[in-house]
């Protein structure tokens, strides 16, 4: 009778339960659950690979703006180089009023061990004129030795003059050890061997 009674019962809960739809709405609440789960599971994979996207655009375009801060930076540079050369050289342009088509500046010369001196010069072109030139020049030192006035003469076929704007002028002159150079004179000259422009540097 107990068995019996508790079989009763038991069926009485599940039909009941059956009549009350409870196990269906459980399914369909489960079904949909599930869906809706797979629904964020698909938008937070979709999120991810948006913030990836987005992480290496970030990077890209950092990576781009120092790069071009770099360039930036070495255009600075470069162009307060050429300011302090301009500088430099305006130094060395020939005065207003000097008719001549070229100017010999800023000329240096210093010994360069025994027997030995070192010069250099700038040559430019006059403001405002405009070719080129070709020419050549020489170097004239002059001194003493032993107790007499001692020149030397140097031109050599590779002392040569190129001009456009500018043309640095130096090298390196051999002369007898025993000689004191007191004196160092430059001459440009044209191919036909006239005078163009000079200077003269005292040591």
């Amino acid at each position: 009778m107990l068995g019996f009674s508790g079989a009763l019962s038991l069926w009485a809960f599940e039909f009941g339960k059956d009549i009350a739809g409870i196990d269906r709405n459980a399914q369909a609440e489960l079904v949909e659950l599930r869906a809706e789960l797979a629904k964020l599971r698909s938008e937070h994979e979709r999120a991810i690979s948006i913030a990836n996207s987005a992480d290496s655009l970030l990077k890209t375009e950092r990576v781009s703006q120092e790069s071009l801060a770099a360039r930036v930076k070495a255009l600075e540079a470069e162009n307060l180089a050429l300011t302090r050369d301009l500088g430099f050289f305006e130094k060395f342009m020939p005065s207003g009023g000097v008719n001549k088509a070229m100017a010999l500046r800023g000329l240096q010369a210093f010994p360069d061990g025994a027997g030995r001196l070192r010069y250099q010069a700038l040559l430019m072109a006059a403001a405002g004129r405009t070719g080129g030139f070709n020419g050549r020049y020489e170097v004239h030192l002059s001194g003493t030795q032993d107790g007499k006035t001692w020149t030397h003469h140097v031109a050599q076929p590779s002392l040569t003059v190129n001009l456009k704007q500018y043309q640095r002028l130096e090298g390196v002159i051999d002369h007898p050890a025993g000689a004191m150079v007191k004196q160092v004179e430059i001459k440009v000259l044209d191919s036909v061997g006239k005078v163009q422009t000079s200077e003269v540097v005292r040591l």
